[in-house]
């Protein structure tokens, strides 16, 4: 039995470590499909007799799989993280079935165990899960995700505990160290961005890390998506339009454009009340053809080839300075030529935000900026221009260092889950 597992939950990806001896090990899972370590947070439903309750699914990249060979006999949901801690969000009807929070993220790790080759099939004594310091969305309730998280985690492991997702990188990036140093990490996820200030004593000290604060925004990867489909998508689907009401003209509600702009919402939209609500507006805009096409994304199910589509520009534009972006569904068909400027316009007041979690995080643990001996950059979005220039500016990029974007939160929190005492890193 592995000694401690680390499970970083994300909101685009899920990684799982094991604590063996003095180190921890990444989870590659096995399969056609596999992706090496890193294991898509999303999930894929249709109907099957032999399912149960009729309804058969899939976890991971398998769920893309089975979503790209029958995309309108699907349900495709990915990026639930962010709806953790809404107290707006109860449930989503799939196929007639009722799916909680926690039933989602309990299917997700059940088939993620299953494509992990019998690595998982002993229970850890002890789980360490990452979690956000600020959950995303609006007036989050921490409470609520905390309750969440236990239901989805308690067949899990028997020992559950909760650590700062970037205090899990500061582990690991810790263990690259040979002298002692006070670090910064600034994890960049799908649904937040996260600071975590810790002090690393030399090898061998009986405590070598120690956690000096931590500061949070629920801003990151998916907001930058969202700003990328506001500018470039929403205006075809009738985003600043008008509807006839008892005689008056008025603006469109900006509430089903909002849905659109956010994936873990719009993978929702597809149930006969909104479609409903949709078709009436039709009926009533100015513009009917541009609601329209909203509607056929929706029950064409082009969520996320329309959210491909913008993860392929966001990328491109990190190396270049321009870059296409192109897609075609649903009745939309957008072909236009991105700069990088026009990107960095659109996520501007983002980056304020961002760097005032920064600031935050240095006032919270007493540290001068010129204090700090290194800055560790992980997740995605830390790969985008506009981002590593804040560091540079205020660190000097003699001060960075990147790698294991995608897995460094993972290994750290197994390596603190191995630890005697784990009280000190706990949120």
């Amino acid at each position: 039995m592995a000694r401690a597992l680390g499970l970083d939950f994300g909101t685009t990806n899920t990684v799982v470590a094991l604590a063996e001896d003095d180190d921890a090990r990444l989870v590659e899972f096995t399969g056609t499909e596999a992706t090496g370590a890193v294991f898509r947070s999303a999930l894929c439903f249709w109907e099957d007799e032999q399912g149960w309750n009729g309804v058969a699914s899939e976890a991971g990249p398998w769920a893309i799989a089975e979503y790209l060979e029958a995309p309108l006999d699907s349900r495709f949901v990915q990026s639930f993280k962010t709806v953790a801690a809404s107290p707006l969000f109860e449930r989503t009807t799939i196929f007639n079935r009722q799916m909680r929070f926690e039933d989602l993220g309990r299917l997700l790790l059940q088939k993620l165990v299953r494509h992990a080759g019998g690595q998982l099939d002993d229970r850890p004594a002890r789980v360490i899960v990452g979690r956000p310091v600020e959950y995303a969305g609006a007036r989050p309730d921490e409470a609520l995700a905390r309750q969440r998280y236990d239901l989805m985690l308690r067949e899990f492991g028997a020992e559950v505990h909760y650590v700062y997702e970037p205090l899990g990188a500061a582990h690991s990036f810790a263990a690259r160290l040979t002298e002692p140093a006070t670090i910064l990490v600034a994890d960049f996820g799908g649904g937040t961005t996260d600071f975590s200030l810790v002090r690393v004593a030399a090898p061998g000290a009986e405590r070598r890390c120690v956690p000096l604060a931590s500061t949070g925004v629920g801003i990151a990867g998916d907001r930058f998506d969202q700003r990328i489909v506001s500018q470039l998508v929403l205006p075809l689907l009738g985003k600043g339009g008008q509807y006839r009401s008892f005689g008056k003209v008025l603006d469109i509600p900006g509430g089903f454009f909002n849905d659109v702009a956010d994936w873990s919402r719009l993978a929702m939209m597809r149930n006969r009340r909104t479609l409903e609500e949709l078709r009436k507006l039709q009926r009533d805009a100015l513009d009917p053809e541009a609601i329209g096409r909203m509607i056929a994304l929706v029950e064409e199910e082009q969520g996320f080839p329309l959210y491909d589509a913008v993860g392929r520009l966001k990328r491109a534009l990190s190396g270049a300075d321009h870059a296409e972006f192109a897609f075609e569904g649903g009745g939309i068909r957008i072909a236009a030529d991105v700069k990088r400027a026009d990107f960095e316009r659109w996520i501007a007041d983002d980056l304020v935000r961002i760097e005032a979690a920064l600031d935050a995080a240095l006032t919270r643990g007493g540290v001068a900026a010129d204090a700090i001996d290194r800055v560790f950059l992980t997740g995605g979005s830390s790969l985008i221009p506009a981002i590593r220039a804040i560091f540079d500016r205020r660190f000097g990029a003699e001060r960075i260092a990147t790698g294991g974007e995608l897995t460094s939160i993972a290994h750290g929190l197994a390596l603190i889950g191995a630890e005697p005492d784990i009280t000190p890193w706990e949120a």
